[in-house]
């Protein structure tokens, strides 16, 4: 009987498809595992239980979180709910805003931060303007164009076909517009019109064709005329989708009535709009003209503009961009989703966004050799979990990226381009992740449990969900402050030990003995498990297991006799009148068991214990030939 040692340095490669069990000619085979789940890989390759999840706050229903970074330590967390925002500093509320988005308009908000104010788009209703004046005073209000004597330099468009005509009863004052066709509706009341370049503004609709306008730039006369438009955005019309800031001017991309048209504002007068007579600085507008007609879902500000929409993705240059030498050119037909607005993000240079399909995250980077833009799916080794995104962001301080799926998981990227890492790994708690935000160097999330919508935030420090730390002197049995899991069942470590579970009444729990220091929550278990070993299905016989281990303090593996907690506490003066220190060597296992088929796993760990637990590599002493 044959032996050899398979050796597994590392996991770089992360959860792979089921799909590809046949394909050990990968090198991300070697690299990869079958099942991943709450864990975190590590650039370096290793991996490691994921963080806990602190207790912030209870929400008041389901929305969405926004950063909102003034500088490195002035950040902020914004939640998005029903008619509200909440915005938080030092994980405490300090101001409620109220809004015009109800819980079925959040998931269509775009927004761009700008200094101290952040620009909020909803197809809907106006673009708002949140301010911050102090940590704890916030204002919100419709944004305003830039106005002079009585002109409102927006945008306009005529939505009318182009015989369609308008005639003033007067060329100042109020006036009646009759018009030769259906125009006007209630909504166009507070709107601009204007009439060969002159601006009036719409006080009444008597009916589809007439219409009571008061004369802000004296008309030019009263014959009806055909050179005439209305605001683009308008309760008629609709507002922009999205928005972004490029090359100091601000980018204004689809409409409800208008789709595939973007606007800039003039350079470095980010409220005016006015076209002008086309000189470098002066605002520009233009439609993407296509075989199909592509609704802007997204702009952003990378390398060149970027823009995504439902069916393919842009890039728009000139250096800088003026009138006369924009440039518009598609890239790629990937598409992106027009039920939910999920914010593209940079990661490393690259444009991550979510696939119009649902099933795909894409990279779109600029490649130098082709001086075009490639749109790569990052997903290709592990498409079963991805499902559906709703929203995601990336952590640059653990180059991950944190993808929230529309059945409660979060799908996690190890991204590292420089080491050519790219590793996906899975996310469950007890109830449903529904949004995500990085905040500065904290990662936030909006969870469901049972009835109730809190907020979140992974912590190293914890090795619970929903959980809540604290600290005594004297030592206490009673701790309080758990109301959010008032009824549930929660792990608990007291002193740096694992305590009995405990149960939440009335907010508290009650140990079994004193403690001075205590974490409580709920618990989440992590697995992971290797993919079968190549060999074209031949039965074989793990002997041994060597794991290298870093600070870990509990584990509990398969080796082939079910799972089993394994020791490796080491014992000396003084050693059991406090928590045992976390280990860092190799641990080795006895093995047992044939797999046969093909598809076994030769070991597995999967565990509970709210402790810290890093693998670095496995060795696997396996035998081959027949039982």
């Amino acid at each position: 009987m044959s032996r050899a040692t398979l050796l597994k340095t590392s996991f770089a490669a992360g959860e792979i498809s089921p799909r590809l069990l046949g394909r050990s000619d990968l090198a991300a085979y070697e690299n990869g595992a079958a099942r991943l789940r709450n864990v975190a890989i590590h650039p370096t390759g290793g991996v490691g239980r994921r963080p806990g999840l602190r207790y912030v706050a209870t929400a008041p229903g389901a929305g969405r979180l926004a950063a909102f970074e003034f500088n490195t330590e002035q950040v902020y967390l914004l939640l998005f709910t029903a008619n509200k925002i909440t915005v938080f500093r030092d994980d405490a509320a300090v101001a409620e805003i109220a809004t015009p988005w109800g819980e079925d308009r959040v998931g269509q908000l775009a927004w761009v931060q700008s200094a101290d104010m952040l620009f909020v788009a909803h197809p809907e209703t106006p673009v708002r303007r949140v301010t911050r004046t102090s940590h704890a005073a916030w204002t919100i209000a419709e944004l305003a164009f830039a106005e002079k004597d009585g002109r409102i330099f927006q945008p306009h468009r005529k939505f009318a076909a182009e015989a369609v005509t308008l005639a003033p009863s007067a060329t100042g004052g109020t006036v009646t517009l009759a018009a030769s066709a259906d125009v006007f509706q209630g909504g166009h009341v507070g709107a601009r019109f204007r009439l060969q370049n002159k601006e009036v503004e719409i006080t009444a609709v008597a009916s589809a064709t007439s219409a009571t306008a008061l004369v802000k730039e004296t008309l030019a006369g009263t014959a009806a005329t055909a050179d005439w438009e209305e605001q683009a955005f308008s309760a008629v019309r609709g507002w922009p989708v999205s928005l972004c800031f490029h090359q100091d001017r601000l980018v204004l991309g689809g409409s409800r009535d208008l789709p595939n048209r973007l606007w800039l504002s003039k350079s470095a007068d980010l409220f005016n709009f006015d076209l002008g007579t086309g000189l470098d600085d002066e605002a520009i507008e233009f439609a993407i003209l296509s075989d199909q007609v592509n609704a802007v879902r997204a702009v952003f500000s990378g390398r060149h503009l970027q823009v995504f929409t439902s069916g393919a993705e842009w890039m728009v240059s000139g250096d800088p961009l003026t009138p006369a030498n924009i440039q518009l050119h598609r890239q790629t037909r990937v598409g992106s989703p027009v039920d939910r607005a999920v914010p593209p993000r940079d990661v490393d240079g690259a444009t991550v966004f979510v696939a119009r399909t649902g099933t795909e995250v894409r990279e779109f980077l600029y490649a130098d050799v082709e001086q075009a833009y490639r749109a790569t799916d990052l997903a290709t080794l592990a498409p079963h979990l991805i499902d559906a995104p709703v929203d995601q962001d990336f952590d640059p301080v653990g180059r991950l990226l944190h993808v929230a799926m529309a059945d409660g998981s979060i799908a996690t990227l190890t991204a590292f381009r420089a080491e050519q890492v790219a590793a996906w790994t899975r996310q469950e708690t007890d109830g449903a992740f529904l949004a995500v935000a990085v905040v500065g160097d904290i990662t936030y999330v909006l969870v469901r449990r049972g009835a109730q919508i809190l907020v979140e935030r992974f912590d190293s420090a914890l090795g619970v969900d929903a959980g809540l730390s604290g600290a005594a002197d004297p030592a206490k049995t009673v701790w309080s402050g758990l109301d959010h899991l008032e009824g549930r069942t929660v792990k608990v470590v007291a002193d740096g030990v694992v305590a009995p579970d405990a149960v939440v009444a009335a907010g508290q729990i009650a140990l079994a003995r004193p403690a001075s220091s205590v974490q409580a929550g709920l618990p989440f278990r992590h697995t992971i498990e290797p993919l079968p070993p190549p060999g074209g299905g031949k039965p074989v016989r793990p002997v041994a297991l060597t794991l290298r281990l870093k600070d870990t303090a509990a584990l509990r593996l398969d080796a082939g006799r079910g799972f089993a907690d394994i020791p490796f506490r080491r014992f000396g003066a003084g050693v059991l009148d406090g928590p045992a220190p976390t280990f860092t060597g190799d641990v080795t296992v006895r093995a047992s068991g044939w797999r046969r088929g093909g598809t076994e796993p030769l070991w597995r760990i999967e565990q509970s214990t709210p402790l810290p637990f890093t693998l670095l590599s496995v060795a696997t002493e396996i035998a081959g030939g027949e039982s």
